[in-house]
């Protein structure tokens, strides 16, 4: 992980699409949905060598995408320069799933929403 592309602490919402369903841990969500989660980080550009980024895109390691509001990726849609625009890799087993946004934020609508909830409910499933 490297520091933010603005080298400063980000801290609002962002949307991601969920690029696999297919582990225990994001069983409760579908491919292509997109949802709206915090992030509160300064190191959260995820950076590798050119060699890692094509293994882990040919072995289908993104789980989560930054994107738009409507599921497209484009680099405004990035906030911290991330490659690929990843927010979230899944291991090859499909057991442990790294991320930057925070789910445990957005469990209940006083929170200001639920999208989190799958991902929660797949993790405490899973455990």
């Amino acid at each position: 992980m490297l520091m933010n592309r603005t080298l400063r602490f980000i801290c609002r919402d962002v949307h991601l699409r969920v690029e696999r369903d297919d582990s225990p841990l994001l069983r409760h969500l579908r491919q292509g949905q997109v949802l709206r989660l915090p992030i509160a980080h300064k190191e959260g550009n995820w950076f590798a060598s050119p060699e890692v980024v094509h293994h882990v895109e040919m072995g289908g390691a993104v789980a989560l995408r930054y994107c738009t509001p409507k599921g497209e990726i484009e680099d405004g849609a990035n906030p911290n320069g991330a490659l690929n625009a990843v927010a979230g890799l899944l291991s090859r087993e499909g057991n442990v799933l790294g991320m930057m946004p925070h789910p445990e934020r957005r469990v209940r609508m006083l929170l200001g929403g639920e999208d989190g909830v799958g991902l929660i409910r797949g993790l405490v499933e899973a455990a």
